[in-house]
């Protein structure tokens, strides 16, 4: 079985990576691979026409190919809340949580991913025309088989964007690289400062989905890609350094060295729950940008029946 992710050399999809790289797929009896599909709406596309099986991305980015959430599951998430970083150059000297001196600045983001920015922006009163702020794909982020925030740290370490609103394995690489420095940090920010305006924790998050069709002619399987990602999850939790084992199978070496310490910030927010209240909030950020009318049901869209196994109750 196939499936997609949006951008490999990551953190943000991780415990799906893990889960097919340390065998707990395998240990569940499926032979899943793990493959790069840049950007999100494409893999969702893909998984709509039967090409994959599953996707590891943005809960949103369903909506792109699966409107008002028809003919999509969303069966867990791979970790909690919105986990982007906006990062800008060093030599602008902007402080942390100071989104007014985006005025003017370019910031390169993925298709779909902007969307979190822009919303954020409004929700802080700044408006990307009127204050001149270009919000704009990377130069150079085009291909399927591109790894985004990687592409974001160099093409800022070069000079072409202003910043980036991208994933943590791009803002290490910038702060180690002395090139960036991190001005919104979602997950971890104290809330309306440096995490960015209030609510926008809850804008979306990273899960796993399939399509209604597998999970309902193949029950078994999606139970057992859930049971995987929950494993996956766990053994990060107890050992970190495993991640390190995965990134040294598909990441390039300098940021096979540095995956450890970036999924070590992310555990806290390991757990496979959607929760009610998370889909919702999702559902308003979606009405808000424009991707969706109305206000689909949790249990017709997450796939509740697995509940139990996201609190790791494993039959």
């Amino acid at each position: 079985m196939r499936l997609a992710i949006p951008d490999l050399i990551s953190n943000s999809y991780f415990p799906a990576l893990a889960a097919a790289e340390l065998g707990f797929f395998a240990h569940e009896g499926i032979d899943v691979s793990v493959e790069l599909m840049f950007p999100v709406d494409r893999a969702y596309e893909a998984l709509r026409h039967g090409e994959i099986d599953f996707v590891g991305g943005a809960a949103h980015g369903a909506l792109a190919a699966f409107p008002q959430w028809r003919g999509v599951r969303l069966l867990g998430a791979l970790s909690q809340g919105m986990y982007w970083f906006l990062v800008m150059r060093r030599e602008l000297g902007i402080a942390r949580g100071d989104l007014a001196a985006l005025r003017g600045r370019s910031i390169g983001a993925a298709p779909w991913v902007e969307m979190g920015l822009r919303a954020l922006l409004a929700a802080a009163g700044l408006d990307p025309v009127r204050d001149g702020i270009r919000i704009a794909p990377v130069p150079g982020a085009t291909a399927a088989s591109v790894n985004f925030g990687l592409t974001a740290a160099e093409a800022l370490a070069n000079g072409a964007i202003d910043g980036f609103w991208a994933n943590g394995m791009a803002a290490e690489l910038a702060v180690t690289g002395g090139v960036g420095n991190i001005v919104l940090d979602v997950r971890r920010g104290a809330v309306g400062h440096d995490g960015g305006p209030v609510g926008c924790f809850d804008y979306t998050m990273p899960v796993l989905a399939a399509t209604e069709r597998l999970v309902a002619a193949r029950p078994d399987v999606a139970a057992a890609a859930v049971r995987a990602l929950v494993a996956a999850q766990a053994a990060l939790k107890e050992d970190v350094s495993l991640a390190a084992e995965v990134g040294r199978k598909r990441f390039p070496p300098r940021e096979a060295g540095l995956i450890a310490a970036v999924v070590a910030r992310d555990l806290p927010f390991y757990d496979a729950a959607i929760s009610e209240p998370s889909f919702a909030a999702i559902n308003d950020f979606a009405r808000r940008v424009g991707i969706l009318d109305g206000a689909p049901e949790y249990a017709t869209v997450v796939a509740t029946q697995f509940r139990d196994l996201w609190r790791g109750e494993t039959r």
